[in-house]
């Protein structure tokens, strides 16, 4: 190590020559953390190369080169025949006097750290369902929103994705257009309409980087700043941080059997600019909106001049006769924004989904999605494209509905032998979870956090909620669990109820 100390309460310069770093490079970090510390003052003197080098035992060019570059960034200034300086316009130490590393908080002289945006987003981010991140250890029972990744046809994804990249011309490695890739939004367009009763043109489907980046983007173009909002109660808690971050007075409106109470939402906020809801299958609960109400919701949004933002998350996993026809199938005057992911129908990490806009929205929406992140990664809408063109995605979709529907059956049946009395679970005709009901004595979010510390994720109902008080619940999510770790969830519950 060689060391030296550049005046009086200066700093002491190490230098480490077996380091991996430069010695220049060390030499310039040293004095730059000493000027941006204050411990070398404005106008200060520094020792000449020659003395430098020598103190160091190094060469003077390796300290001509650290100069330079200070003297470049505008920390030293150099005066010829009068020697080299610490820069006099260089900001006062009550600026860069504090640690670099400190947070705004502990430095004393910042008034605000993070947005109200910022803020409210960590507020809603306590809500979300619990999920496992890739690293952090695989899905386990009883996770909601999974798919079974280990079902997917990884082989024909694979070959799809090879095919993709070698068809790619040396001009698709550009920029394009930030609606998407034609191809796919064609794709989407037809397998929309045959399967999902959804009326619109390639034109009109716009590609996102999954369901929430489509509720973003959908709040930026139609909504400002305190505008009033009709959300399910208890709803999807995406919407909820979303709105919340953006600004939105959130307007919680209850559910019956037949889904949204339109007249409440009417009652309590006639003025509002846009409902979020679920009407295929209502999330948590899970029933569908009834005709009736979706008309009645029709009318209101039409007399009202206000936007329906239609989230249709897992409507392919319905279990007895078809799946039930999207509710902008019935708009007659374009006041519904269509949004469908494949995160749940294929696999969470594709992170690919779509919104479907009135003709005379796509223009608004296209170039805030510009503005926001440019346009996806082309290789995976290509390979998407063929996999939906080729059949793949209608027959997996065939499949998973089988396998799904086994595997609810077989968590109602584990059920019931293993948790009657402590734990109400029926089937469902659709979806990917079950609400399991608990004795109304129970705190549903500490029997949560008990199973969480046996290794089960369930996510309590109390927590999806604004004002609604329900029975407390769990959801238990079944899709991508299999029979015996099933059993070893069921087993595992059992202890903590």
């Amino acid at each position: 190590m060689r060391k030296i100390t550049l005046a009086d309460r200066s700093p002491t310069i190490v230098l480490d020559a077996t380091a991996s770093t430069p010695l220049y490079k060390q030499l310039y970090e040293g004095l730059r953390g000493a000027v941006l510390t204050g411990q070398l003052k404005t106008g200060a003197r520094l020792p000449s190369t020659r003395a430098f080098a020598a103190e160091l035992s190094i060469s003077r060019a390796t300290v001509q080169l650290a100069f330079e570059q200070l003297i470049a960034e505008g920390y030293l200034q150099g005066h010829t025949g009068s020697g080299t300086f610490v820069a006099s316009t260089f900001p006062p130490e009550s600026v860069v006097g504090a640690s670099h590393n400190a947070s705004p908080g502990q430095s004393g002289n910042v008034d605000r750290t993070i947005s109200q945006q910022a803020k409210a987003w960590i507020e809603a981010r306590a809500f979300f369902p619990p999920r496992r991140i890739v690293g952090q250890g695989a899905s386990r029972a009883f996770s909601t929103g999974f798919p079974d990744t280990d079902a997917f046809p990884h082989k024909t994804w694979h070959r799809l994705l090879m095919r993709s990249w070698r068809r790619m011309q040396h001009d698709s490695l550009g920029y394009h257009h930030a609606a998407g890739y034609l191809p796919l939004r064609e794709a989407i367009a037809g397998y929309l309409a045959t399967a999902r009763g959804v009326r619109c043109t390639a034109e009109q489907v716009i590609i996102v980087n999954g369901s929430q980046q489509g509720i973003d983007l959908a709040i930026r173009v139609l909504l400002d700043p305190g505008e009033s909002v009709w959300i399910e109660d208890p709803g999807y808690p995406g919407v909820r941080g979303a709105l919340q971050g953006a600004g939105m007075h959130m307007v919680p409106i209850p559910l019956d059997a037949e889904g949204l109470v339109v007249q409440i939402g009417i009652e309590r906020a006639p003025e509002a600019c846009m409902v979020f809801v679920t009407p295929s299958h209502q999330f948590p609960l899970g029933m569908p909106m009834s005709l009736t109400r979706r008309l009645n919701l029709l009318e209101w949004a039409r007399s009202a001049n206000a936007w329906i933002l239609e989230d249709d998350y897992d409507s392919e996993f319905r279990y007895i006769g078809h799946p039930l026809a999207a509710l902008q199938g019935l708009d007659t005057a374009s006041r519904v924004i269509y949004l469908g992911t494949f995160s749940k129908v294929l696999f969470p990490a594709l992170r690919l989904g779509y919104l479907v806009v009135p003709p005379y929205l796509v223009d608004a929406f296209v170039s805030a999605h510009l503005f926001t992140d440019m346009h996806l990664p082309l290789l995976e809408q290509i390979a998407l494209a063929a996999f939906i063109d080729e059949g793949h995605f209608v027959r997996h979709i065939r499949r998973m509905r089988q396998l799904y529907s086994e595997r609810q059956a077989t968590l109602v049946d584990l059920a019931r032998q293993k948790l009657a009395g402590r734990l109400d679970l029926r089937p469902a005709e659709a979806g990917m979870h079950l609400i399991g009901w608990l004795p109304g004595d129970q705190d549903d979010v500490q029997v949560a956090r008990a199973a969480a510390r046996a290794s089960v994720d369930v996510s309590p109902l109390s927590l999806l909620t604004l004002e609604e008080k329900l029975r407390p619940g769990i959801l238990l999510g079944y899709t991508s669990v299999g029979e015996e770790e099933m059993l070893q969830g069921i087993e595992r519950l059992d202890s903590v109820l």
